[in-house]
């Protein structure tokens, strides 16, 4: 398994919690530190600092050191990468919709011929 399999892996696993990814939604509106990320939770410090380690691991966060805070910052090189991968899916997707459609215009266009033939005779 190549590195960016890897890392989709801890990804998509890591988004797999619905708190971590309301914790990246809110990292999108802005920093945050651990404590603050916490607030609306009810679950202690510690449970939300272990859902920071998990989007830590899979590269999707990082954290700073400014004076006594640690906040904690979304890691947009991995969401490039979830992005593309999903993209790929979705076009090829799409084409295979493209190529349903024409059949299924061929289809009808070929029955419409057809019908107009028996209603000649």
């Amino acid at each position: 398994m190549d590195d960016s399999s890897m890392r989709l892996d801890r990804a998509f696993a890591a988004l797999a919690d619905p708190i971590r990814r309301d914790l990246v939604a809110r990292l999108a509106v802005s920093d945050a530190t651990v404590g603050q990320l916490a607030e609306p939770y009810e679950c202690s410090l510690q449970a939300i600092s272990k859902h920071v380690k998990v989007l830590e691991e899979a590269g999707l966060v990082t954290r700073s050191r400014d004076a006594q805070r640690r906040p904690v910052h979304l890691h947009a090189e991995t969401f490039d990468l979830m992005t593309q991968w999903i993209e790929r899916y979705r076009r090829e997707a799409e084409e295979r919709y493209s190529r349903l459609d024409a059949l299924l215009a061929r289809t009808a266009d070929d029955e419409g011929r057809t019908d107009l033939t028996k209603d000649a005779s």
